[in-house]
């Protein structure tokens, strides 16, 4: 029988640490706040498997659903990256793997822009929690060494499908040569967390708030309240950064923002973001660049 004060289950990875009891540091050039745009490229299997919906599920062929995210690889991405250009704006690329056969032209315009690819699994239409753990070294491998042979360089960065984590990722993540990862969303500054193996893996805030899925399709926030929010929380952030060092991500899925009217406003988001980067108010950046920050701040 348990007692009503047993201890509960943690995930032992890192202790708590309250933001106003750390460390003071600074980002490059002594800026205090650290921008990025995690940009989802994704594949969806047609006629099974996982993936956000515009309407309630068909039986299977979900053509609706499908197409619908088609969409983004279709039009949106492109369209998005040509906004990202005219702003002069870097992007963390999370990258399904399938991608790569399915259309790599579109990855091709990534790699010329010098965006950092990040591992996202194969295909988001399955969970990677779903596999045993031989089978998630496997994918990790494999993604690894596809991305490498795209890039030139192997990708230090992960961020699982559906944010699925088994009990064993973060340490095989570390096993399996990655620097960090973008599953956990439990903080505003870079966490170290601990493997088995003793190697050093950071965990780089990733939002679930400013990320058109949960916002746009999870609690329908149309387009302008999404902007809205994301101005809100950048100009916010500029202010707390004056007391730490802080992270903001914004996590985009172009066959959501890539429609034409959600990015209308998504590009008045980012207009006011560069605005900030001009003035010399923030770091944009990758989150490759802010994890190779901290380790040379925590060799």
């Amino acid at each position: 029988m348990v007692t009503p004060f047993a201890a509960i289950p943690g995930h032992g990875r890192f202790a708590y640490s309250g933001i106003a009891r750390r460390p003071d540091y600074h980002w490059p050039q002594g800026k205090r706040l650290a921008v990025y745009i995690g940009f989802n490229l994704e594949h969806f299997a047609f006629g099974e498997g996982l993936g956000a919906g515009i309407g309630p599920a068909s039986p299977q062929p979900d053509v609706l659903n499908y197409s619908w995210r088609e969409y983004g690889n279709r039009v949106g991405a492109w369209r998005c990256l040509e906004l990202f250009d005219q702003l002069s704006l870097p992007t963390g690329a999370l990258v399904n793997t399938a991608l790569m056969d399915h259309c790599p032209e579109l990855l091709q315009a990534v790699l010329a822009r010098g965006d950092e690819l990040i591992g996202h699994g194969h295909s988001n239409a399955f969970r990677q929690s779903d596999l045993t753990e031989d089978q998630e070294r496997q994918l990790l491998d494999g993604c690894r060494t596809r991305i490498a042979q795209w890039q030139g360089a192997v990708p230090a960065g992960w961020l699982s499908p559906w944010i699925s984590e088994s009990r064993s990722t973060p340490d095989l993540l570390a096993e399996t040569g990655y620097s960090y990862s973008l599953n956990w969303c439990h903080d505003d500054q870079p966490t170290r967390m601990h493997t088995r193996s003793g190697q050093t893996l950071w965990s780089i805030p990733y939002p679930q708030e400013l990320n058109d899925i949960p916002m746009i399709m999870g609690r329908h926030m149309d387009a302008c309240a999404f902007a809205d929010m994301v101005i809100d929380n950048f100009d916010e952030m500029l202010l707390q950064s004056l007391q730490q060092p802080l992270v903001m991500g914004i996590a985009l899925h172009p066959y959501i923002v890539g429609q034409p009217y959600r990015l209308r406003h998504l590009r008045r988001a980012l207009q006011h973001i560069a605005r900030a980067r001009d003035a010399g108010d923030i770091w944009f950046t990758t989150p490759g660049a802010i994890c190779d920050h901290m380790l040379a701040l925590n060799p």
